[in-house]
């Protein structure tokens, strides 16, 4: 066996890498952290998020985005994570998802969306969860000492605070154009799924386009274009249509 082979095992065994079953891709994949430690650190960076932004204190309208929520995990592929849905009070249109279960989205866009296109939003934000992009992303692009320090909050850690402040950033700079187009094609599954109507994904993409006109959205710039995105939704939809009709044919 070679040099570089029985250094590379010796690190994969010391590293506490884990094989973990992603439903989304239906395959074993390796990851240098398990999922409680996932929800640890989305746990941890999610209070720190709290404390330093503005939450929105409506209960109605917090009602009804956990309600629309809770439908969507319903028919997830990770329902059996507690996921927690936030209001940020910031006009910025935005969402986005922290690893195990913690959903953020802004005012701003609850503001402009109806049911079905907040449906798909969050729908797309918990996709991003079921894959594990936030994992990914960030063993991707940080050292396994800073997440699991994260993770444990460790008070003698004195890059705490940065961490904190790159998982930020690199959550801000979204994903892979692949990972957004499976998000978002999650997402209209999701919110079919759960009885929203997958066009709210279309429609809300069109109204993103439109104020994307009169002036540029910052989120908008981390994802793959409008256009190709909502071309991509139609082909998802197309799908759907089809074998909803198979399977009535069938019955």
């Amino acid at each position: 066996m070679s040099r570089f082979f029985i250094l590379f095992f010796l690190f994969f065994i010391s590293s506490g890498c884990v094989t973990i079953y992603n439903p989304v891709t239906e395959k074993r994949e390796i990851y240098f952290i398990d999922e409680n430690m996932e929800i640890l650190i989305g746990k941890n960076f999610a209070s720190q998020i709290l404390k330093e932004k503005k939450v929105c204190l409506d209960k109605e309208l917090n009602l009804y985005v956990k309600n629309i929520g809770r439908k969507i995990v319903s028919v997830s592929h990770r329902d059996y994570l507690k996921y927690h849905f936030y209001i940020l009070d910031d006009k910025e249109i935005n969402a986005f998802a922290l690893p195990g279960g913690f959903v953020f989205v802004n005012k701003g866009l609850v503001d402009i969306a109806n049911k079905d296109e907040l449906a798909f939003c969050l729908g797309h934000e918990i996709a991003h969860i079921c894959a594990r992009h936030p994992v990914k992303r960030l063993q991707a692009s940080l050292g396994i000492e800073l997440l699991l320090n994260i993770a444990l909050r460790n008070p003698k850690y004195a890059d705490l605070r940065r961490g904190l402040d790159i998982i930020y950033k690199i959550i801000a700079l979204g994903y892979s154009r692949q990972d957004e187009f499976l998000a978002d094609s999650l997402g209209v599954y999701y919110s079919y799924k759960a009885g929203f109507n997958p066009y709210g994904a279309i429609t809300l993409l069109k109204k993103l386009k439109r104020k994307e006109r009169v002036r540029p959205l910052v989120f908008l710039s981390s994802h793959p274009p409008l256009e190709a995105r909502i071309e991509n939704i139609k082909k998802k939809i197309e799908r759907l249509k089809k074998e909803k009709i198979a399977l009535l044919e069938v019955n």
